[in-house]
């Protein structure tokens, strides 16, 4: 057998070599790519940290907005119940909901105590309407309830207002609710009916013994042992 020549080894050598440098490259490649890829990974979640940054940003300026639109739709509609329950001007306290309505569309206090100022400015329909607008609202509202069981009361509509007197205690146990309720058996001289829920009343707040020495409401039961005792004593 003709032995190989030495001089085929570089040859092999130089085979060698070039694999060798192949292997550099790939390597150096693949380093290459994964910083590139770090690099992506770092931009995305640098770009993440931003976006939620300006959600962030974007959510806290939208929670100052409702707070500052919360604050202003109070403070109009403490200007509405100052003009209702301290100077008892119906016709200012309904210019002031309309005010507040205008800014306000959802605003169910404001059609609550438009309502009960169109009643007791004479318009028991219109007033009526919007008391069972901030019902819509807000079901749960004890102060709508409450007045919805007033304005029947105050046109008349006694069993209307007594059922309604009664949604209102469902959700908010209010003196007035209790005191409504002996009002209306006071007119009908229920005397029985009329103690029952004005000792009730007059548990929550003594005061109320005062308002009923001189309310009209309780004339047919004023004579009455259980009436006098119950407001004397």
């Amino acid at each position: 057998m003709k032995k190989k020549s030495r001089i085929e080894l570089p040859g092999n050598l130089r085979a060698k070599k070039i694999i060798l440098i192949l292997l550099v490259i790939l390597v150096i490649l693949i380093l290459i790519i994964n910083g590139m890829e770090n690099r992506k990974d770092e931009s995305n979640l640098s770009n993440k940290s931003n976006s939620q940054i300006i959600k962030s940003q974007e959510s806290s300026d939208t929670e100052t907005n409702k707070e500052e639109s919360n604050t202003i739709e109070e403070s109009l509609y403490e200007e509405a119940r100052n003009l209702f329950f301290n100077e008892r001007n119906y016709e200012k306290t309904i210019e002031k909901a309309n005010e507040i309505v205008n800014q306000f569309p959802e605003s169910y206090k404001a059609y609550n105590i438009r309502g009960i100022a169109k009643a007791y400015n004479g318009d028991f329909h219109e007033g009526m309407k919007d008391i069972d607008k901030a019902l819509d609202l807000n079901s749960e509202f004890g102060y709508a309830r409450f007045n919805k069981a007033l304005n029947y009361e105050l046109y008349g509509e006694y069993d209307n207002a007594l059922t309604w007197y009664d949604k209102a205690l469902e959700v908010e146990d209010y003196v007035w609710s209790y005191y409504g309720k002996a009002s209306i058996y006071g007119r009908r001289g229920d005397v029985e009916n009329t103690i029952k829920y004005l000792k009730i009343a007059i548990s929550m707040d003594s005061s109320v013994k005062d308002e009923a020495k001189t309310e009209s409401d309780f004339d047919n039961v004023r004579d009455s042992k259980e009436f006098q005792d119950l407001i004397n004593n």
